[in-house]
């Protein structure tokens, strides 16, 4: 049975019951990575509160048709229709064909999205894959009376959409200003954005077009790819609050300008990821991957369990020490987990899920859904607070058993077996030796466990 779920819309500002137009299933759209460099945290915090939507609605009773797409052309390296396609300047700076730098990337950041477990979407579509439909979806805007056409390329017209800026509350004249963009005298307002780029002869990526060779802008993928899952409804649009003033905004303009209507009912937006309280950028050369966070000693899933400890809506700041924090909760509660899964006292569990799914359920407050599964943790010893557990786990994603590597295994059988020879010495430097490599033996009545640390 479906339970109530409510999240606050950025359209609106308010909290809004989820009701899908579909009653099968919610159909939800969210903004994937340009693939033209290593994904650092602060992108994949975007992708853990998509998956902490996903996973929230499925325990809450929802079906879910999810799409996300890949970027792996049109990014331009400014959002004001400025610089080279992003793709361009990784190729040239890699020395390899924009093909083969779209793959690596796109494979790094598959790979990471499963070491964080995050709930990826059904459908993942790169940009490049829907090429005709895009010009198709041009040409629309254009006999409709949106688009334009100039010597540089494809122009919608931000003045024949009356609603601009509803999303970001910025007004046209304060989109001029912030914008930063060059009087093009083809263009009728100098605030209209491509929609198709008319490319050079030596322009590496392109494609044939009715208005010559060109490549797609950024915003037109989304309203593209949403169009051919979903149609003229989506539901929930999520993405990262740096893209609401002018992607969302131009995403808007476009698809509901191409069907006469709002297409999509509820957005979310996700706050930035902060670095020791100051902005986070590649600019600044302070990212950080799951690869550096593995070499300050913390795994991929300690950030998982971060991503817990704030809201969505509210700046989260990043420090080592908060790091240590979320590395040491996070390992208190799978011990106490653990604990649980031989328990014999009974305990009611009722009341610990009754307001775990009121603090998910209330627009994702996940610090509060933690204290609850916390609190529960605390209780005397139960297989129905295990049983719980994993119940809630659903939502918050983490291996509480972890897979021991069989090196590991294998030493710690042989430092058992020294133990028993009474070779005391030789045992404790094999426990060293696998603490070094990141888990830790503790001895038993029954023998011994292994636990990564």
């Amino acid at each position: 049975m479906e339970k109530i779920v409510k999240f606050y819309n950025s359209l609106t500002r308010q909290k809004e019951e989820i009701l899908p137009e579909n009653k099968e299933f919610i159909k939800m759209y969210s903004c994937g990575p340009t693939v033209y460099s290593y994904p650092h945290i602060g992108n994949f915090r975007a992708y853990l509160f998509m998956d902490n939507i996903r996973r929230t609605l499925k325990y809450c009773g929802y079906k879910l048709e999810g799409v996300m797409n890949i970027t792996d052309v049109g990014h331009l390296t400014s959002d004001a229709d400025e610089g080279e396609d992003k793709m361009v300047v990784a190729s040239q700076r890699e020395h390899k064909s924009p093909w083969e730098i779209a793959k690596f990337y796109t494979d790094i950041f598959m790979r990471d999205a499963k070491r964080l477990n995050i709930d990826l979407p059904e459908h993942i579509v790169p940009a490049t894959s829907v090429i005709k439909e895009m010009i198709n979806f041009v040409q629309g805007l254009i006999d409709k009376g949106f688009a334009y056409v100039t010597s540089k390329g494809v122009y919608f017209e931000i003045a024949k959409f009356k609603n601009y800026g509803r999303l970001s509350g910025m007004n046209i004249e304060e989109k001029l200003a912030g914008a930063r963009i060059e009087v093009d005298d083809e263009k009728r307002s100098p605030y209209d954005f491509v929609l198709w780029v008319k490319a050079p002869k030596e322009h590496i990526m392109q494609w044939d077009s009715p208005w010559g060779k060109g490549y797609p802008g950024w915003h037109i993928e989304c309203s593209v790819i949403g169009d051919k899952y979903f149609g003229d409804s989506i539901d929930i649009h999520t993405g990262g609050i740096d893209h609401k003033p002018v992607h969302h905004e131009n995403e808007i303009a476009q698809s509901d300008a191409y069907y006469g209507k709002q297409v999509v009912k509820h957005w979310m937006h996700l706050e930035f990821l902060q670095i020791d309280s100051g902005k986070m950028g590649k600019s600044l050369g302070n990212t950080y991957t799951l690869d550096d966070l593995e070499k300050q000693g913390f795994a991929p899933e300690v950030f998982r369990y971060f991503y817990f400890m704030a809201h969505y809506s509210k700046q989260q700041n990043f420090t080592k020490d908060a790091m240590e924090g979320a590395k040491n909760s996070l390992k208190s509660l799978k011990n106490l987990v653990r604990e649980h899964e031989k328990g014999v006292a009974k305990v009611d569990t009722a009341k610990y899920e009754k307001e775990f799914v009121e603090a998910i359920a209330d627009d994702l407050n996940m610090p509060n859904a933690l204290a609850v599964v916390i609190k529960m943790l605390k209780e005397e010893r139960s297989k129905d607070v295990y049983n719980a557990f994993n119940k809630f786990n659903q939502v918050l994603g983490f291996k509480i058993e972890e897979e021991i590597p069989d090196e590991i295994k294998e030493l710690a059988k042989e430092r058992w077996q020294e133990k028993k020879n009474k070779n005391f010495a030789k045992a404790d430097e094999i426990r060293n030796l696998i603490l070094e490599k990141g888990y830790e033996v503790k001895d038993t009545r029954e023998g011994f466990e292994i636990n990564k640390i």
